[in-house]
């Protein structure tokens, strides 16, 4: 942990979040991902040729997958913008631009600053404390590059079974998995009082309208817009809750 320690410290205490050897290093992450992109482009552009499918279908395919993969990407873009304000802009950009999900930095490095004395809320000017949550923003998304490719075939061939066996407790059995892994979430989301609490539910009510709208209006251009909805109407929410409620019933820092 000293070297990344020592190598921000050549910037100084303050703004070394932002220092330019991180640029550097989000600059060749940016160009990495995109150049995998042209690459694949390039690749399926020839193949389709190769397949005698039309240019039109191509052309309409690619500006598809565009939008549908820009418009996921805004709820993306609001964890970025709530990591950069303590982080910086270059490690949250490092880590959301690759094996990164808001799902995970965002939670990851909020326990780890809190464990370490600091907040999400504020700028991180220590730069032991930022060299810890960067490796445990980096460390835990490692494992699943060795678990996808050991034990994911073995994994998948168990749920088929069960649900082979019955189809019913193979649904349950993912359900459960996935409602254990939204509960792990939830305990840091509610753990700061009465706040947190109201925009979790004003989120999840916002959801469930969009929900209704697609399935019951057959809004389905909504669907990618499901996420960045409620999130962002929760934040618009939260803002509006700070307001209203009392000093008392605020987290420590509002």
């Amino acid at each position: 942990m000293h070297a990344p320690i020592l190598l921000i410290q050549e910037y100084g205490m303050q703004g070394f979040q932002n220092g330019p050897f991180l640029f550097l290093l989000g600059g060749l992450v940016g160009v990495f991902v995109i150049s995998q992109s042209v690459f694949f482009l390039v690749k399926a552009t020839a193949r389709s040729r190769e397949l005698g499918i039309g240019r039109e279908i191509v052309r309409k395919t690619i500006l598809s997958s565009a939008i549908f993969s820009v418009l996921p990407s805004v709820s993306i873009l609001l964890g970025l913008i709530t990591l950069s304000y303590a982080l910086g802009l270059p490690l949250p950009w490092i880590r959301l631009s690759v094996l990164g999900a808001v799902t995970y930095e965002l939670p990851a490095a909020t326990a780890a600053m809190q464990t370490l004395g600091a907040s999400i809320t504020e700028p991180v000017t220590d730069t032991q404390v930022f060299s810890a949550v960067a490796w445990v923003m980096t460390l835990g998304c490692i494992a699943p590059l060795f678990i996808i490719p050991l034990f994911l075939k073995k994994i998948q061939s168990g749920v088929l079974s069960i649900q082979k066996k019955d189809n019913r407790w193979g649904q349950i059995f993912m359900s459960a998995l996935f409602i254990g892994m939204i509960s792990a979430f939830l305990g840091m989301g509610i753990s700061g009082g009465i706040l947190p609490i109201m925009v979790l539910l004003s989120s999840a009510l916002l959801m469930g309208i969009c929900a209704v709208l697609i399935t019951v209006c057959k809004w389905t251009w909504l669907e990618n817009f499901a996420l960045p909805v409620s999130m962002l109407g929760a934040m618009a929410l939260a803002v509006w809750y700070a307001q209203i409620l009392p000093p008392g019933m605020l987290p420590a820092g509002f």
